[in-house]
């Protein structure tokens, strides 16, 4: 084949230091947009981006020339600025070190885009550390509760 062709979707989810709610809800669409910008700078265009106070869920489509690991870390690093400079100036904020990445079939999309939509619903009923555990499990990757949350 003389061209690369991928379509690698990308579930990422990531929360604030401690999950602290210090992401103001009056700015959620402006950080979400943010944090699509940074995406599309690295070759990787968001398709969703929402969540609620604590944390943040993304689903897009991860580059072909670029490694997920650079993206997290350009997304988590540029929006943090953002956060401390040109958003709500919260001066102590951070997210946490880690983040949780699964990957999406294109029949699941919908799926995904849908559950993105509905986080301040689905969050009446269950914490982000519930939420996470019940994707670790459905995507059958074993983790240690001792390094998980920050």
């Amino acid at each position: 084949m003389s061209q690369s062709l991928v379509n690698n979707l990308v579930h990422l989810i990531y929360s604030t230091k401690h999950r602290d709610p210090h992401i103001p809800e009056e700015f959620f669409d402006d950080l979400y947009a943010y944090q699509a910008g940074i995406l599309k700078q690295w070759d990787s265009p968001a398709i969703i981006v929402g969540g609620i106070q604590d944390h943040v869920h993304v689903l897009f489509s991860l580059s072909k020339n670029h490694a997920l690991k650079k993206i997290v870390e350009e997304v988590k690093k540029g929006s943090s600025k953002w956060m401390k400079t040109d958003g709500p100036k919260i001066k102590n904020f951070y997210w946490q070190n880690g983040y949780a990445a699964f990957s999406v079939s294109q029949s699941n999309a919908s799926r995904v885009i849908k559950y993105i939509q509905n986080q301040r619903d689905h969050h009446r009923t269950m914490t982000f550390q519930d939420e996470l555990r019940a994707l670790f499990d459905r995507h059958q990757i074993e983790y240690d509760e001792r390094y998980v949350w920050d």
